[in-house]
This record gives C-alpha cells, structure tokens and sequence, in this order.
C-alpha cells in the first residue's frame, strides 16, 4: 500500500494482492521506520457512513464505509473519493506506470492507458 499526501489531499494506492486482503479483513497497516519514530498508515473499513480520516500519535487512519469498501473491492471501480473536512480523500487501485520504474509492478493492476498507448 502507498500513501501520496500533497497539501490538503491524501491517497491511498494498493495493489490487486492488496485489495484482496482488505476485502477480506477489512484493515492494512503500513509502517514507515524513521529510526527514531514511525509513521503509520491504515486503511480501515467503518459501519460510518462518510469516508474520513484521523491523524493521532503518527498514525493516519483512513476509514471506508463498509457498503463503499465492498463496491471497490467487488466491481472493477478504481477508486473511492471524498472529504474530511478539509481534507481532500482518495483510495485506488494501483495501476502499473507507463513510465518505466524499478519498483516491482508485478502486482499493479494493468493500466489502461498502456492499451491506448500501443495502438
């Protein structure tokens, strides 16, 4: 799972193994170790019913209202938008870069665009 925070906005990316398992457990925790403290981030399902998210003790939570967790992990639906507050919420599905990287994309769902792009 990735995480892009830029000003007021905050996405979550995961890949197919990845939505699979928050389908079935209905949470991923990522850490990030900075030697002296940690960062984490969690993807959450919630019986709430808006998308929201809380920052305390340098964990950001993301919580997902059930009925929108299971359309995303059901359908072919890339993404979940939304507010909290001032904050601007997205959670999608990791597509592979059209660029070439070195991180592994084996995982990556394919991305649309690389079909467009080789016509």
């Amino acid at each position: 799972m990735k995480i892009r925070i830029k000003a007021n906005a905050i996405r979550f990316r995961l890949t197919k193994s990845e939505v699979e398992r928050f389908a079935h457990e209905g949470v991923m925790k990522e850490v990030v170790d900075f030697g002296d403290d940690t960062l984490t981030y969690v993807l959450q399902r919630t019986m709430q019913e808006n998308l929201f998210a809380t920052f305390k003790n340098n964990i950001i939570t993301l919580f997902v209202p059930e009925a929108l967790a299971d359309d995303w992990t059901g359908t072919d639906r890339v993404g979940i938008q939304g507010n909290g507050g001032p904050l601007q919420l997205l959670v999608e599905k990791d597509f592979t870069c059209l660029d070439n990287v070195e991180e592994d994309q084996s995982d990556n769902y394919p991305n649309p665009l690389a079909v467009k792009s080789h016509e």
